[in-house]
């Protein structure tokens, strides 16, 4: 575990429905699920900062990683529900660790206090250069089915269920070749070896720009402002297709409501603070829509999406 401390010293975070959110001995922790480095760091700075300045005190960024986002977010549903302790929420956390972990520690609805999405993390498919098209690349899974591949870097991934998803409305069989790890999995559909598979913006971005790869479609519901000739699996033919991760911020289960929503609001205010906005865009982040009722509304609706995809895969909860 590392910490990495970046505060503020301002106003304490008083009047916040009588909680003195920042008197906590060591301030505020906002636990990361993943280790330092990466988007995960870049979104929660954005939170810790939109905290800090709407509302005073020392907010810590705390990282513990490791059991596909599970250890950072069962410290969070033990701790005291007093503000003190808050996670960096997944689209991991919350709706592929409770379907592909046995026991994951946790209920991923029911054990927090769910405050609001942050971001969408952008994500598209490429292929091998080979594959000029998505139109060509089904086709060509289409003449032979079960002999193209895709990768991801792990079962269950959003990479991995994304891409099930398109191959189940498309009606195609396509291989999976699952890595331990994007850049290796990246490795492959530049060599050629493997066709294609779903990759963050931030981490494909610069290899569509040197012709490494080809961008066949953007997999959000809107296209990519940074690569805006690329269309969206919607538009061509996958009417309300969407497979973008994204992030959240959770408290422990019984919060103050009243503590809760001004949390909720300094942090997604950030987001939405066009000083912020360009600093996303680069790197691959957009926007969501803000409060509680959305972030749960979505946990809910992708857990079931997520179980059928995985059932339908024959994938079973592991250890």
């Amino acid at each position: 575990m590392s910490i990495t401390r970046r505060a503020a010293l301002a106003a304490p975070l008083l009047g916040l429905s009588g909680a003195a959110l920042a008197q906590a001995p060591g301030g505020t922790h906002l636990i990361i699920p993943y280790a330092a480095g990466g988007a995960s760091d870049v979104v929660g700075r954005i939170a810790l900062d939109g905290m800090v300045a709407r509302l005073g005190g020392n907010v810590i960024m705390e990282h513990r990683a490791g059991a596909s986002t599970t250890i950072a977010a069962r410290h969070v549903a033990r701790a005291r529900p007093d503000g003190h302790t808050l996670l960096l929420g997944t689209v991991v956390t919350f709706t592929m660790a409770p379907l592909a972990l046995r026991e994951p520690g946790f209920d991923p609805v029911n054990d927090f206090t769910h405050m609001t999405q942050t971001c969408e993390v952008e994500s598209l498919i490429v292929a091998n250069p080979r594959h000029g098209s998505l139109e060509a690349l089904m086709d060509a899974a289409r003449r032979r089915p079960g002999e193209l591949s895709y990768a991801s870097w792990g079962v269950g991934t959003s990479a991995h269920l994304t891409m099930l998803e398109l191959l189940r409305r498309a009606n195609l069989d396509m291989l999976h070749v699952p890595f331990n790890g994007a850049p290796a999995a990246l490795t492959e559909v530049i060599s050629g070896r493997v066709d294609c598979m779903v990759i963050l913006v931030a981490a494909g971005r610069g290899h569509v720009e040197a012709g490494r790869v080809k961008a066949l479609a953007s997999v959000m519901t809107d296209r990519i402002a940074v690569l805006p000739n690329v269309p969206t699996v919607a538009e061509m033919g996958f009417p309300g297709f969407s497979g973008g991760g994204w992030f959240s911020v959770q408290g422990p289960p019984g919060m103050e409501p009243g503590l809760a929503r001004r949390i909720g609001t300094a942090v997604s205010d950030a987001f939405h603070d066009p000083a912020n906005q360009e600093h996303m865009r680069n790197r691959g982040l957009v926007k969501a829509e803000p409060g509680p009722e959305a972030l749960v509304a979505r946990i809910r609706r992708e857990l079931e999406q997520n179980r059928e995809l995985m059932s339908r895969a024959g994938i079973t909860p592991g250890t």
